[in-house]
C-alpha cells in the first residue's frame, strides 16, 4: 500500500500465489494520484516479493483493450498467455471471472518471468 502525506491510502496491490507464481489479484490507484508511477512501484514490489519467496514469475488477468490495462502491463514486462499456457489455477480464475459476468473475450492472462538475480529491472 502507498499512502499520502496524511497517511491515507492512495494505491494498493493485492497478491497471492497461484500455481507456484505470484499472482496480482488487484492493483488500484486513486485517480488523482494516477500517472505518477505508483502502480509501477507496486509491481516492482510484488516482483521482489515473489523472487524473495522463490517464485519465478508473476501473473495477472486484465482487460485486453483498455490502454491502462493490458498495454500498460506489457510495458511493465508482462506477456499475454495463450489458452494452452494457462495453468489450472489461471483457468479457475478465468472461470470465476466469467461467473462474475466478465466477458472472457475482453480478458487476458499475463505473466512476467522473473530474473534469477536479486535485482529487478523496473517494469
Amino acid at each position: 500500500m502507498i499512502v499520502d502525506h496524511a497517511d491515507l491510502p492512495v494505491a494498493y496491490l493485492l497478491a497471492d500465489v497461484v500455481d507456484g507464481a505470484g499472482h496480482v489479484e488487484q492493483v488500484s490507484v486513486i485517480p488523482g494520484y494516477a500517472r505518477r508511477g505508483l502502480g509501477r512501484v507496486l509491481l516492482v514490489h510484488v516482483c521482489e516479493w515473489a523472487l524473495g519467496n522463490g517464485l519465478k514469475a508473476v501473473t495477472l488477468t486484465t482487460f485486453v483493450n483498455i490502454p491502462w490495462n493490458a498495454p500498460y502491463y506489457e510495458r511493465c514486462g508482462f506477456r499475454g498467455l495463450s489458452a494452452d499456457d494457462l495453468t489450472p489455477g489461471l483457468q479457475r480464475i478465468r472461470r470465476e471471472e466469467a461467473e462474475l459476468g466478465l466477458d472472457a473475450g475482453s480478458r487476458v492472462c499475463m505473466r512476467r518471468l522473473l530474473a534469477e538475480s536479486r535485482t529487478l529491472d523496473k517494469p
